[in-house]
């Protein structure tokens, strides 16, 4: 058992457009860091989240805790630790907060109690968080998280995740608006039922989309990356949406859609310098909303959440954001 474990887990897009619930891919150079400590009194406490906004330090209402608590009740393990949460990015996001900070959790306390749960079982646990923070324990932004690359989350019941291969040249151009939109809201706008011919469409964008990940197909996966079941209604909720869309399909984006359930924007694109342009696009025509907002390029993340080992504490503080400024230009 170690006395001190951090673990760093990446932000994800969820949904990829066609693929609602079930498709997320993770980023490289943002994520959250989580720490955890040993301590004497036998109950679970936190005591700092950095850059946390308004993020509860209660352990009955935060994700990480949540994630902790539930391996420990499965395990009959009665231990005291303290949490520590490091931030890369704000809550609401849209690029999977709550999920990165459990997906983190999970991997921590597996290496500090040498529980040996291979990924599956992190994302189980780490599905706990993501029903505290908005609700719903859905799998898609934590599968990526801790598998890396492109996650499919074929089945929640018994969970069964696929990691699907990433094409060399696939980049991301994200666009995230100084909005904030809660996940149960953006998820109360939608449908509750779907009509049988748009689920049809859906599931063959879903499948096309797949087939062309695996033969390196961008034409196959720009054709693939069609929303029918939330684009539609979520673009309201974000100013210059298809502005935005326009723009970057115009200059070379394969598609763009809503990271998960907004406001971030994202487009995929082939090759780093188009991702560029993309994203200079969709900067210039969100301009119209005169609101702030923050763009970055990524390439996928192939490796999921980690434990880090270093002795440097300044490292834990600046990591993620030292990265965000390499990639995040107002």
């Amino acid at each position: 058992m170690r006395k001190i474990v951090r673990a760093f887990a990446p932000a994800t897009v969820a949904n990829v457009s066609c693929g609602f619930d079930v498709l997320g891919l993770a980023l490289e150079g943002i994520g959250d860091i989580i720490e955890l400590s040993l301590q004497e009194k036998k109950e679970i406490t936190i005591s700092e989240i950095v850059n946390g906004g308004k993020i509860s330090l209660d352990p009955q209402k935060n994700s990480c805790s949540a994630v902790i608590k539930d391996i420990l009740k499965e395990l009959s393990i009665e231990i005291g630790i303290n949490i520590r949460i490091i931030k890369g990015y704000r809550s609401g996001s849209g690029l999977g907060s709550s999920a990165a900070s459990s997906a983190a959790a999970a991997v921590a306390i597996n290496e500090m109690l040498n529980l040996n749960y291979d990924k599956t079982n992190l994302v189980k646990f780490a599905m706990e968080g993501e029903r505290i923070a908005c609700g719903t324990p859905h799998a898609d932004n934590v599968a990526a998280a801790i598998f890396g690359g492109i996650s499919l989350v074929k089945e929640e019941n018994p969970l069964e995740i696929v990691k699907l291969p990433v094409p060399d040249e696939l980049h991301i151009s994200i666009l995230f608006p100084d909005i904030k939109l809660e996940t149960s809201f953006s998820r109360k706008v939608l449908s509750k039922k779907i009509e049988l011919k748009t689920a049809s469409k859906q599931w063959g964008n879903l499948a096309s989309f797949v087939s062309g990940l695996y033969q390196s197909d961008y034409e196959l996966i720009s054709r693939s990356m069609k929303d029918e079941i939330a684009e539609e209604k979520r673009a309201k909720l974000i100013p210059a949406y298809y502005q935005m869309k326009n723009a970057a399909l115009k200059n070379g984006a394969l598609g763009l859609g809503i990271s998960g359930s907004g406001p971030t924007v994202f487009a995929l694109v082939k090759g780093e310098e188009e991702a560029y342009n993309v994203k200079k696009a969709m900067e210039e025509a969100f301009h119209s909303s005169k609101l702030n907002f923050e763009s970055f390029i990524s390439k996928i993340r192939l490796n999921g959440a980690e434990v880090i080992n270093s002795s440097n504490e300044d490292y834990y503080e600046i990591y993620q954001y030292k990265k965000q400024v390499e990639y995040c230009k107002l």
